[in-house]
């Protein structure tokens, strides 16, 4: 990067770019996007900010770094030896660079906001062709030669995942998304360049072809002949603009094929591969995609075939993996050659089909277990790229047939931590990691909790030497101080392990500690001379919104003698370690600490770093807040960290920008800085400097890209110091490395051992490789190893502390732990005894169970939790009734309350028949304002009508009209016209439209008001009359109980058990019930809190208080005892009475003395008369009892009647009111179709003025295009003439040469040399060796020839005897033709270029006038059925229901009849009678007529004889002088005929002259209606640019919205506003800059004019 676009990052705290500077001195990594080959040896691909340049033979890599930032989109092209690629910044640019030099050709630069998605080279010519991403959806060309945009054209809400040009025609490109694809057709005039598009129709998922039609002008001429003429979709659905012509339903919408991969053939063919299997051939020319079908095997290869796929498959069911469809493979990348096609997909296998016609061959040419995204010829065709998504490259040569080998195999995901293997430099990648600097060994952390140990001695062939399982936490991450003793480990849950890091000591854990908040970071800091390492934990807490720093040391005892350290557990204790803690004021999210005690923290909560310098003090209990001694800015933004160097003189600060800083610990002031990563790629992830200084390696966050940085340049005080504290370093650490190193080497290799894992991971976990995977790279000269996942069920090491420590206790406390169970068995014996004996006792000297319960805080536990539990589910349940409320509201609102009329039911009471009323809801303001607008439009027109017929008609006129007008509102008020019945029913159809007066919008919508209106009246009148007859239901109910209780009290008296019929309501007759909840229908017990239980007592004890007061009286009490409670016997107890028997009837008779004989006879008389009483009151109670029940009978059966009487009627009324839907129905179906109609027209005109305006646009261009040709013409004419003048002009120029040599020298200047063809490559799989070339290439071949002109030049093809400037100038004359005849070449082609595209613009132009042509002609065709839509109306009769005899079988076709009112025929059958009555008068008149003829016969003899009495006068007569008028007079034989010919020729004159007044007057009004027709035009125009300016209103309004989003982190206002005034500033100076520069440009150009007329010679 330059030093200025360095110093414009990092603002203006810069030093001068002398101090120090980084440079680049490698690049790993490997991204998926675009790969390509620029030569024949190396290949190219982006990565991070970077291109990446690898050559396949030394596998040595180049970088190329981006100047901006990221990589966005990239491209090759190998026959011009450069690249494209652009960046992510806004308003991005194009870079072109050349290869090898690397140079930077040109910039080019779009109408694009955001990004380009794709870039793409022609294969000849200097053509780029690029496609943007949201929101411009734009496809651009440029000549990148002379950065110039040639064409652009937009394709909106289109993305395109890959571009490509025609190999064989520059002017065509092919681009493709997942669901499309198009075709591109760059169409040229001259030096005027248009983009035509031709989407590309796919065929549907399963293979078939995409036969859809046009929806937008389907086939004319259907008609339904009763509902109308049938609108396509779009009108149906409303659509006017572009989406009309597009639009197509869902149903009718089938899955297409989705592309996957596409590339070109050499007959300009495009072979498409599909993710449902197929493989598509599209031809660029006529857009027709066809699916290509295998060939049919013969018997025996499908056999064959057969036995393969079977052991294809059995050997993957023995791999463990998934078998294989090798019949409908999935391709995701294609390469074409001479040969034929090759394919590749998921299932990593190299296809090659033969292709012939639509027909192919398959077979597999090698199989690279990978899933494989892209292929890629070399430009020799010698080798073929495979790239895999793991980011593995193979090479396959075709030619050879072999299996792939392995070029790269760099991961293609991101790397999690980097470090550098002392002492070499050498690096070291993985997901967590650490380098130890005293032993060849590497410790990598995984997300399952274990440390692997790799022996890196050897790094070509790294080893697995000890696995330790610490935890089941997570590592975080890895630090092992500068003497390589101790290795710190961050984990999950706030543990940090400290470890032993010395393979002698096979890398004991030598503890723990956790920490009480959140851990973000670890610094550690070694003190070589005191043997002391200090760790700093940068800890968060949340609740004060502040950093915590916590301090422990780690002594060189611990390694010796551990025990002293820890806990029986392992954990460090406080003490020993000497922990402090100090709260900081910020929070931070990095801390790195100095051995001076200063630390630097970055700041997350603003953008700066801050110092602090710790105090000597040690608190552990709240500790004060410790403030910042110094706030440096920083010019990152985003989260980020702090990374110190060995020698804590540098201290690098890097964040979500990507930009690296490099700061001096002394004075805080950016040394260096360099942009190695981008924000688009998540910014750095880490940094870490080599132990020498030299080197640091930034590792990005998801762009894939590892950045090994180099000092290009530094202070030498800055080296030197580094160097010693390196040095000083490695004098230490010497000794530990080689005996280190010769125990690692050592140790034994640790082998994966499968039986004691767990079963594998899910595929799912499997496919999360950067997240889960423990893989470690360890790289010098691009070598990669993996390692691989440990899963195991094995205990961890805290596991088997805690498990140690639990055994120990166990042991410790064996003897009391088997007392404690001995007397807890006692305990529950004694317990168990005491409840037997408890439910032996009585219930009065029971004790409760809870009393038995020794745990009664155990007990109190599990009853809080059972009462939270309870308190739950009440809170549960009550808000479950709180909906079910709401919703019983919601409905009885909308269902119940808002009804005017309840709907209800009256049932007959013995026939199965019911009635039902019309629920109706109360008509809202607005209803009735509409009603009662309509209403008074009615009348106002009603009144017009009277006040137009009295103005227009005569008196005698008036009352043939008046009789007229009786006889049709006789005829109006048949129910026949009218088409229903309402009338009869209670609605009014006066104010009904009459139903062939219907024409107009507003008309149709007020009948349906008012038909509504008519309904709504018919139910209510039919509710009045429900109304009355459910009372009367009531009525006869309450007579019915009253009788019931009459017959009840007689079949009491009868002592009668029969069964009394009680009518009643049901809940459809008393809807009412249902919203009440009677307390019968609750079957469960009503819960009661304990304060309503207590109020329902309280009121039992009042009412029973109550009840006992109202018992308490005298009168009653004594009424009760004298008389039974009643003041007489009624008569009806007749049957209850008893006469008593004398008391001597238990005596024998004969024992009866006469007395009592006389007594028992007395008795007997009363006791018979008694008998004879009763049985007349029985009799008479049982004749009233049959008169009540069939009073009752008689009164239920009418009503019955009356409920069937109103059922019938409201058959007839369910008629009336169907009768009035269906006019309602038609009409509100014509109102649809009226707007389906306009939607139609609107369409069409919309499509209409698009069409003009693409025909002006064509037009113009045409004219253009001729204009152009004409000049070319004459240009190419004035070519040839001055071609052939310099041919006839060579005899003039050599004729002194002799005439031997003039011969020789006439063949030699027709010589020419062999025509240059392009540098194709001699290998004949290269299929685009014959492809045609641009305008452009023709200078490079003009310029080849000129170069091939030097051979023939040379003097030695000099004839003899020639002079040698002879030679010169004939040469010279030689290549002044060869300039000429390439002219000529080059017009014509131009000249023909530029015919073609006439034609082309001129068949377009005549499609499109077609197009208008036919768009005129649907436009009429629907005025005129708009036209008879309005007049062909739909009219309802109502017919006569019953049985028609007719005469005649065949029924009329009324197909053609029209129907017209009975007035008509009426009014002409008048006027026919009165003709006939004018033809007899006329008769009359000729018979009298005939008889006048004969008189007139005499007379005219008689006028005969006068005549020659008067010609004798007239001769005397003549000789008298008389004037010319009277001779005139005299002479004349008719004069008053002749006076009245000249008035009846002015009368005609006149006649005529008022015609053609008439005529212009037509005429002009005819101009009228085009101009109101203009006028109408111009406004829909007009309202077109309103709708167009509020869409582009919104648009901005959005896109501000979103430059406002944009700004999602403000910066301080102090800032913000020095950075402003710093711009303001600048851009004053720019300003001023610019001011002085045009004012210089004036004095110049006035000094130039002065010296000019100064010195005019000059």
């Amino acid at each position: 990067m330059a030093a200025g676009e360095e110093q414009a990052l990092g603002g203006g705290r810069c030093p001068s770019p002398q101090e120090a500077a980084l440079d680049v001195s490698w690049v790993q990594g490997f991204s998926k996007k675009n790969l390509g080959f620029i030569n024949n040896q190396t290949v190219c691909y982006p990565c991070g900010n970077y291109i990446l340049f690898l050559d396949i033979k030394t596998k040595k890599t180049t970088a190329l770094q981006c100047p901006t930032g990221q990589v966005g989109a990239f491209a090759v092209n190998a026959n011009s030896k450069v690249l494209a690629f652009s960046d992510r910044k806004l308003n991005p640019l194009i870079y072109v660079y050349s290869f090898p030099e690397l140079n930077k050709l040109t910039e080019l630069k779009g109408n694009v906001q955001l990004d380009y998605t794709v870039l793409a080279f022609s294969f000849t010519g200097p053509y780029l062709a690029g496609y943007s991403s949201i929101p411009e959806f734009v496809l651009s060309v440029w000549n990148w030669q002379d950065s110039i945009l040639l064409c652009s054209e937009s394709q909106p809400g289109i993305p395109v995942t890959s571009l490509s040009f025609n190999p064989m025609n520059w002017q065509q490109l092919c681009s493709a998304n997942e669901s499309s694809v198009t075709v591109w057709h760059i169409e040229r005039n001259y030096d005027e360049h248009y983009l035509k598009q031709n989407p590309v129709k796919l065929p549907h998922g399963h293979g078939s072809p995409n036969l859809q039609e046009d929806l937008f002008f389907p086939d004319s001429g259907n008609e339904d002949p009763y509902h109308g003429p049938i609108m396509p979709v779009s009108a149906i659905a409303g659509l006017v603009g572009d989406e009309a012509e597009t639009f197509m339903p869902r149903n009718d919408i089938k899955p297409l094929v989705h592309p996957t991969a596409h590339c070109w053939t050499a007959n300009s063919d495009i072979y498409m591969g599909c993710k449902e299997g197929h493989i598509l051939k599209i031809d660029a020319e006529t857009l027709s995609a066809c699916v290509l079908q295998q060939k049919p095997l013969p018997e025996h290869m499908r056999k064959v075939s057969d036995v393969v796929a079977y052991v294809r498959r059995e050997v993957w069911k023995r791999k463990g993996g998934k078998p294989r469809d090798l019949q409908r493979t999935v391709v995701f990348a294609m390469a074409f050659c001479n040969e034929g096609l090759y394919t590749a997909g998921n299932e990593g296998i190299l296809f090659f089909y033969h292709i012939r016609g639509l027909q192919y061959e398959m077979k597999i040419c090698t199989d690279i277990v990978e899933p494989i995204s892209s292929l890629l010829f070399s430009p020799d065709y010698t080798i073929l790229l495979l790239v895999t998504d793991q980011g593995t490259i193979y090479t396959y040569k075709p030619a050879r047939r072999g299996e792939a080998v392995k070029l790269l195999d760099a991961s293609s995901n991101y790397f999690l931590a980097a470090d550098f293997l002392p002492p070499e430099n050498k690096y070291c990648v993985a997901t967590a990691m650490a380098c130890c600097p005293s032993s060849n060994s590497v410790a990598v952390g995984t997300k399952s909790g274990q440390i692997y140990f790799i022996d890196v001695t050897d790094v070509e062939a790294p080893r697995v030497v000890h696995v330790f399982f610490l935890s089941t936490f997570p590592v975080l991450s890895l630090h092992y101080d500068q003497s390589g003793q101790f290795l710190i480990t961050r984990a999950t849950e706030e543990h940090i392990f400290i470890l032993d890091a010395r393979p002698s000591k096979l890398f004991q854990v030598l503890g723990y500690i956790v920490l009480a908040d959140e851990v973000l970071g670890l610094s550690v800091v070694s003190d070589l001379e005191n043997n002391l390492v200090e760790v700093m934990v940068l800890l968060n807490v949340a609740e004060v919104q502040r950093a915590r720093l916590e301090i422990f040391c780690l002594p060189s005892a611990l390694t010796e003698d551990n025990e002293k350290f820890v806990n029986e557990q392992g954990m460090l204790n406080a003490s020993a370690i000497k922990k402090e803690q100090y709260d900081l004021d910020y929070p931070l999210s990095s801390a790195v600490r100095l051995k001076d005690n200063t630390v630097y923290g970055y700041c997350t909560c603003a953008r700066f770093i801050c110092k602090y310098n710790l105090s000597e003090q040690n608190i552990l209990e709240d500790p004060p807040v410790l403030l910042s001694e110094k706030r440096i800015p920083s010019n990152q933004f985003g989260s980020g960290f702090l990374c110190l160097s060995p020698n804590s003189r540098w201290l690098a600060s890097a964040a979500e920008d990507g930009v690296l800083f490099i700061y001096h610990t002394s004075t805080m002031e950016i040394l260096a800085q360099k942009h190695c990563h981008s924000y688009q790629g998540g910014g750095i992830r880490s940094a870490v400097f080599s132990l020498d200084g030299k080197f640091i390696l930034v590792n990005g966050e998801t762009d894939g890209a590892l950045v090994c940085l180099k000092w290009k340049k530094i202070k030498e005080t800055e080296a030197k110091e580094a160097a010693f504290h390196w040095q000083s370093l490695l004098t230490v650490l010497n000794k530990s490395i080689s005996n280190e190193n010769a125990v690692l080497k050592c140790m034994a290799e640790w082998h994966f051992d499968p039986e004691s894992t767990l079963e594998s991971l899910s595929e799912k976990e499997s496919k999360e490789a950067p997240a889960q995977s423990s893989n470690v790279e360890v790289t010098e000269d691009e070598n990669f190893t993996g390692l691989p996942s440990d899963s195991t069920s094995e205990m961890t090491w805290l596991g088997q502390k805690i498990k140690k420590v639990m055994r120990e206790e166990t042991e410790r406390f064996s003897d009391q732990k088997k007392e404690l169970q001995m007397g807890i068995k006692k305990l529950r014996k004694t317990i168990q005894k005491m409840l037997h004996e408890n439910e032996q006792v009585p219930d009065i000297e029971k004790l409760e169970q809870q009393e038995f319960n020794l745990d009664t805080e155990e007990q109190k536990k599990v009853q809080a939790e059972a009462e939270q539990e309870v308190a739950r589910v009440r809170e549960k349940i009550e808000m479950e009734t709180l909906a079910n409320c709401y919703l019983q509201n919601v409905i009885r609102h909308e269902c119940w309350d808002s009804m005017s009329v309840k709907g209800r039911t009256v049932k007959c009471f013995h026939i199965a028949c019911e009635v039902q009323n019309y629920p109706l809801k109360e008509l809202n303001e607005e209803e009735l304002a509409t009603l009662e607008k309509v209403l008074q439009l009615r009348k106002i027109e009603a009144a017009d009508l009277k006040v137009q017929k009295r103005s227009l008609e005569t008196v005698a006129e008036t009352e043939e009209d008046e009789n007229a007008e009786e006889v049709m509102a006789g005829a109006s008020t048949s129910c026949c016209l009218d088409g229903s019945l309402s009338s009869q029913y209670g609605g009014d159809t006066s104010v009904l439209y009459h139903q062939l007066d219907l024409h107009s919008r507003e008309q149709k919508v007020n009948q349906i008001v008012l038909l509504k209106d008519i309904i709504y009246k018919v139910k209510t009148a039919f509710n009045k009359e429900f109304d009355i007859v459910a009372r009367q239901k009531e009525q006869e109910i309450a007579r019915v109980k009253e009788r019931n209780l009459r017959i009840q009290e007689i079949l009491a008296q009868l002592d009668l058990q029969v069964e009394v019929w009680e009518p009643g309501l049901t809940d459809d007759e008393m809807p009412e019930q249902v919203l009440t909840v009677q307390d019968s229908e609750i079957k469960a017990e009503k819960y009661l809190t304990p304060q309503e239980r207590e109020r329902a007592e309280i009121l039992a004890k009042l009412e029973m208080e109550r009840r006992l007061i109202a018992l308490d009286n005298e009168r009653l009490r004594a009424l009760n005892d004298m008389m039974g409670g009643v003041l007489e016997v009624p008569k009806e107890d007749i049957l209850k009475i008893d006469i008593p028997p004398p008391p001597f009837i238990s005596k024998p008779e004969h024992e009866w003395s006469d007395q009592e004989v006389i007594i028992f006879r007395e008795y007997e008389e009363k006791v018979k008369e008694l008998n004879e009483e009763k049985e007349k009151r029985r009799r008479a109670l049982k004749n009233e009892w049959k008169k009540l029940e069939a009073s009752i009978q008689e009164t239920t059966h009418n009503f019955d009647e009356t409920v069937c009487k109103l059922f019938e009627r409201k058959v007839t009324l369910e008629m009336v009111i169907y009768q009035e839907e269906l006019k309602i129905v038609n009409l509100i179906y014509s109102l649809l179709l009226d707007e389906e109609l306009d939607t139609r027209e609107a369409g069409l005109r919309h499509f209409f003025m698009k069409k003009q305006k693409e025909n002006v646009n064509v037009t113009g261009i045409i004219q253009n295009t001729k204009e152009k040709i004409e000049f070319h013409s004459d240009a190419y004419e004035n070519a040839i003439a001055e071609d052939k003048n310099l041919e006839s002009d060579f005899s003039k120029d050599f004729a002194d040469v002799p005439e031997d040599l003039l011969d020789e020298l006439l063949q030699l200047y027709k010589c020419r040399p062999r025509t240059p063809v392009r540098k194709m490559l001699p290998y004949t799989a290269n299929p685009y060796g014959n492809c045609s070339a641009s305008t452009e290439d023709y200078k490079d071949i003009l310029t080849c020839l000129m170069k091939a002109m030097d051979e023939l030049d040379n003097p030695k093809h000099m004839p003899d005897g020639l002079d040698p400037s002879i030679w010169e100038q004939f040469c010279q004359a030689r290549r002044s033709k060869m300039e000429s005849e390439q002219l000529v070449k080059w017009k014509a082609l131009n000249l023909a270029e530029m015919q073609a595209f006439l034609q082309r613009r001129m068949d377009d132009d005549q499609k499109i006038k077609s197009d208008i042509e036919y768009v005129s002609q649907e436009l009429i065709w629907l005025q005129e059925k708009k036209m008879k839509f309005h007049l062909d109306l739909t009219f309802q009769f109502l017919l006569k229901q019953g049985q028609v005899e007719l005469e005649i079988t065949e029924i009329p076709d009324y197909t053609n009849a029209i129907l017209i009112n009975r007035s008509v025929v009426e009014e002409l059958n008048s006027s026919i009678m009165a003709q006939g009555e004018k033809k007899i008068a006329s008769m009359v008149e000729r018979k009298d007529f005939s008889r006048g003829i004969f008189l007139l016969e005499w007379e005219h003899k008689k006028m005969r004889m006068q005549i020659e009495d008067l010609k004798q006068r007239a001769q005397d007569i003549a000789v008298l002088p008389i004037s010319k008028d009277r001779q005139l007079f005299l002479t004349m034989l008719n004069y008053d005929s002749r006076i009245a010919h000249r008035i009846s020729v002015m009368k005609q004159t006149l006649d005529v002259m008022d015609k053609l007044h008439k005529k212009n007057m037509k005429n002009c009004q005819k101009r009228i209606r085009e101009l109101e027709k203009c006028i109408a035009l111009k406004e829909q125009a007009n309202y077109e640019l309103s709708l167009q300016l509020k869409e582009m209103l919104v648009s901005v309004s959005e896109r501000r919205h979103i430059s406002r989003a944009a700004d999602i982190q403000r910066v301080s206002e102090r800032n913000a506003k020095q950075r402003y005034q710093e711009i303001l500033k600048q851009k004053n100076l720019r300003d001023l800059l610019r001011e002085q520069e045009e004012e210089f440009g004036i004095l110049q150009a006035e000094a130039e004019r002065l010296r000019s007329k100064t010195f005019p010679i000059l």
